[in-house]
């Protein structure tokens, strides 16, 4: 089988190395993809993602028997249905159901017409609302931009002089939605589907915040683990009577015929499971830990997707514990600098590291983003899989590499 994995971020490194393990990998293309897919995948540098007909052109030119489209842009413009048309099989959703993630006012309308439980909001448009709105609230509140953000798009506060500080220049890119502020935990849900069932994958949780403690500014993601050793008993199976089925439920109401990944950013609450909110692709840095977890043949899980044979495959997975380290360039998440010069060190079996938007020239490998790695450890439990990771991050240096310190700490009650 010949795969096209569209993207060039770590979660996109992280698919494509999974389709490379596969025993029925007969040529492996990624568009555009980094430094680090190009030692095992073709890279297609010129072919952008959310350039419908250079990647159908790829498509055609290298025949390409499936693609994996990664990223949430290409998604949101239609990417899916463009192959679609070319009778090209892809896993992702069509433009309809990747509204889910494109507008936040689209998704908090479907969990409120199926009945998923998910913080009471208001979704504003105009400054006079929301004005109206912030000088009548008593608490914190989380204010959302509806529309796609890579990750950045939220800011929580009680101080109204804050919260219109972010919501008026936000209203200039679309809708906003003012939401409740939930207290509780984070769990990153992940789901496949073919569009008639679905399989669960073990929970995640990733670390939002740039600094140890969960402080500093929201970013796209400093770390994750998976999985989730301290979810209650009962807390799945929760998530999946409350918030999972009725969402394949709405799917079907609403004829999506969803075939890819379908993300819950779930918050649990003393009153159960709420929604957060949908992305329609795996997450970053979540891809980095839940794919090295997953023992099926990728090709076989990827065809099962898009042939709606989902139900006849088993899913395995690893009983091992996966924790991923973001390294990051000075200055993420704000201004940050490009083109540093990388040196990698030499992992192990119970290590992995991941590229996210790098480049090779002369032989040096380059960064070209924020987040510029993941650095991944596998163990036996999650303090064994912290002590695998760690020194992974650190042996990744360039000028002002960065990494947070406390990812997986809240085994150690500090997180």
């Amino acid at each position: 089988m010949k795969v096209l994995v569209v993207g060039n971020g770590a979660r996109e490194h992280a698919i494509a190395w999974q389709f490379a393990r596969s025993k029925r990998n007969t040529g492996l293309f990624v568009a555009p993809g980094n430094a680090g897919t190009e030692s095992f995948a073709m890279n297609l540098p010129e072919v952008s993602g959310e350039d419908s007909s250079a990647v159908i052109q790829a498509c055609k030119k290298h025949e390409i028997d499936l693609v994996f489209v990664g990223p949430e842009v290409p998604l949101s413009n239609g990417l899916v249905d463009d192959l679609q048309v070319e009778g090209i099989p892809a896993v992702g959703p069509r433009k309809l159901a990747a509204q889910l993630e494109s507008s936040k006012a689209f998704s908090k309308r479907f969990m409120e017409k199926y009945g998923i439980p998910t913080a009471k909001a208001e979704i504003v448009e105009n400054e006079q609302d929301l004005r109206s709105i912030i000088n009548g609230i008593d608490s914190k509140v989380v204010l959302k931009k509806s529309g796609l953000a890579a990750g950045k798009g939220v800011f929580e506060s009680e101080n109204k002089e804050a919260l219109l500080e972010f919501g008026i220049p936000a209203l200039e890119d679309g809708p906003l939605l003012v939401e409740e502020f939930l207290s509780g935990y984070e769990v990153s849900v992940f789901a496949l589907t073919d569009g008639v069932s679905y399989k669960l994958l073990p929970p995640c949780t990733d670390y939002k915040k740039a600094g140890d403690g969960n402080t500093g500014l929201n970013t796209g993601g400093m770390g994750a683990i998976c999985p989730v050793p301290w979810i209650e008993p009962g807390g799945m199976d929760a998530i999946q009577e409350q918030l999972v089925e009725p969402t394949f439920h709405g799917f079907t109401q609403e004829g999506f015929d969803y075939r890819g990944v379908v993300y819950f950013g779930v918050m649990m609450t003393q009153d159960g499971p709420k929604l957060l909110e949908y992305n329609v692709r795996f997450g970053d840095p979540e891809a980095q830990v839940l794919l090295p977890l997953i023992e099926n043949d990728f090709c076989n899980l990827a065809e099962a997707m898009v042939e709606q044979n989902l139900d006849q495959l088993d899913l395995r997975l690893s009983d091992k514990t996966a924790l991923c380290v973001v390294v990051a360039s000075p200055g993420y998440p704000e201004s940050y600098k490009k083109d540093l010069p990388v040196s990698l060190p030499k992992i192990n079996q119970q290590q992995l590291i991941f590229h996210a938007s790098t480049y090779k020239a002369n032989e040096t490998v380059y960064t070209k983003g924020g987040r510029c790695f993941s650095a991944v450890g596998l163990g036996r439990e999650l303090l064994e899989a912290r002590s695998t990771a760690y020194p992974a991050a650190a042996g990744i240096t360039f000028p002002g590499a960065w990494f947070r310190h406390d990812i997986g700490d809240r085994i150690f009650g500090t997180v």
